[in-house]
């Protein structure tokens, strides 16, 4: 998917209204709050782990360069680590999605804050062997 087709995601996203239960959309997961578009998803690494760094290093920097372009539009973002919002689950806190959800395997998010609702940026991995996402994330529920 090209840089432009991303941002067609995240400004199609921006325009949606919230669903009032969880549901899978054409792009990824929604719910009361929030929109998570699977922007890029890389192929497992079950056969080939020696690709890893590579991988999380091309998918950062897709990061990177479509947040080049969304700092345009809304100026610096903030750099939020998920580290601590994932203790504070592990600990037994009520953590509202799409922020819980995130912890689990986004290590930081690219935010910024545009017309009531925060755009994040991040990259996914749940595991070693599997893939790695570039995800964007459309919410007007407050970072924990």
């Amino acid at each position: 998917m090209t840089t432009a087709r991303h941002l067609a995601t995240i400004d199609l996203l921006r325009s949606r209204p919230f669903p009032g239960e969880r549901s899978r959309s054409d792009v990824g997961d929604s719910g009361p709050g929030y929109h998570l578009a699977e922007l890029a998803t890389s192929e497992d690494f079950w056969e080939d782990r020696s690709r890893v760094e590579l991988v999380a290093e091309q998918y950062e920097a897709e990061r990177d360069a479509l947040g080049v372009l969304l700092t345009a539009r809304w100026g610096e973002p903030q750099i939020f680590s998920l580290w601590s919002v994932f203790r504070r689950g592990m600990d037994g806190e009520d953590i509202p999605e799409p922020w819980d959800g995130l912890s689990n395997h986004v290590p930081d998010l690219h935010l910024w804050r545009a017309d009531g609702r925060w755009i994040a940026l991040g990259v996914s991995q749940w595991d070693r062997e599997l893939p790695f996402q570039l995800l964007a994330v459309i919410t007007d529920t407050d970072p924990p």
